[in-house]
């Protein structure tokens, strides 16, 4: 049976004409809003039908104080919970790892850099951050997705800024059902994404899909602090800390996603220990595969490399 076309929307093209160009073909370098691509040299793709922010999506952030954990993953969840802080993400991000976010990132990037591939896919972009520290790294073509428009709109911004228009492109897909044919590029890389999915074992098998063999993949989580003392800490940052410190600086969706963010975490992992991960991803195809605790455990970087095919013997 032939794959159904998977569903995405051209966000952004930043860049043009070179022959290692992403599938944007015919997009102009602004956001797109109105009618979808019909075609494009990874075949056919038709407009995202994800849907969007609604008043119950953002219910459902809003109530997990109470204790509510039935809606801490899914699409409607990730558009959400980050609704209104695309140009403060990175100060999110900053604060949740107690200032060793962007090592974290350059961990990721030193995993993917030593393969010196020439097409990598950057998997819930947000606002590009991992995707650019790539380009600039690699000088590959990287091609980022993420489901959450407005955190590509300020990625746009990234780019431009950082003058890398002719290497980087941005669109809107789904991790569970990406846009490209098997094998298409030399290194995947995804960050704070396992966390909204409702199937993470399915999207990791996804991701290593759009993987070639012998290509490398890594990924950037936040993880619980596995020894006692810390993991205490953690906690009271999260669930105190977090919330109110974000209140005060950013008003109410600071608050909302301070309030979310540490049970989703805890939650997360009760559900899938770091063994399931590891697990998940071989059953995707990767062999290799290993895992680097960062910063007393507050976050956690893996990779592996995908499996090559067996040799078939005449």
């Amino acid at each position: 049976m032939p794959r159904d076309p998977p569903t995405v929307r051209i966000v952004a093209r930043a860049g043009g004409g070179a022959a290692t160009s992403p599938p944007l073909r015919g997009a102009s370098p602004t956001v797109e809003s109105g009618r979808p691509p019909t075609s494009s040299q990874y075949g056919e793709v038709v407009h995202d039908r994800g849907g969007t922010v609604g008043q119950d999506d953002t219910r459902a952030v809003t109530t997990l104080a109470r204790g509510r954990t039935r809606h801490l993953r899914g699409n409607a969840v990730a558009r959400a919970v980050f609704e209104g802080l695309p140009t403060r993400y990175d100060r999110l991000a900053f604060a949740l790892s107690f200032g060793q976010d962007r090592r974290w990132r350059r961990a990721v990037v030193d995993r993917v850099a030593v393969t010196a591939p020439q097409r990598v896919l950057d998997v819930a972009t947000g606002p590009a951050g991992i995707a650019l520290a790539v380009a600039s790294r690699t000088g590959a073509h990287v091609v980022g997705v993420d489901l959450n428009e407005p955190m590509l709109r300020a990625g746009v911004t990234h780019v431009r800024a950082a003058g890398c228009q002719e290497q980087v492109s941005l669109l809107v897909a789904r991790a569970e059902s990406l846009p490209f044919p098997d094998d298409a590029f030399d290194a995947v890389t995804f960050s704070y994404l396992l966390r909204y999915v409702d199937d993470p074992a399915a999207t990791l098998a996804e991701m290593g899909r759009c993987l070639r063999p012998g290509g490398v993949m890594a990924s950037l989580e936040f993880c619980v602090p596995p020894n006692p003392a810390w993991r205490g800490m953690w906690w009271l940052y999260t669930r105190l800390v977090l919330p109110v410190a974000g209140a005060i600086t950013g008003g109410a969706p600071w608050f909302r996603v301070g309030r979310f963010l540490g049970p989703s975490i805890s939650t997360h992992y009760r559900r899938y220990p770091i063994g399931d991960h590891v697990a998940a991803w071989r059953s995707a195809g990767l062999t290799d595969v290993g895992v680097q605790v960062m910063s007393l455990g507050g976050g956690v970087v893996m990779w592996g490399r995908k499996a090559e095919p067996p040799v078939r013997l005449p």
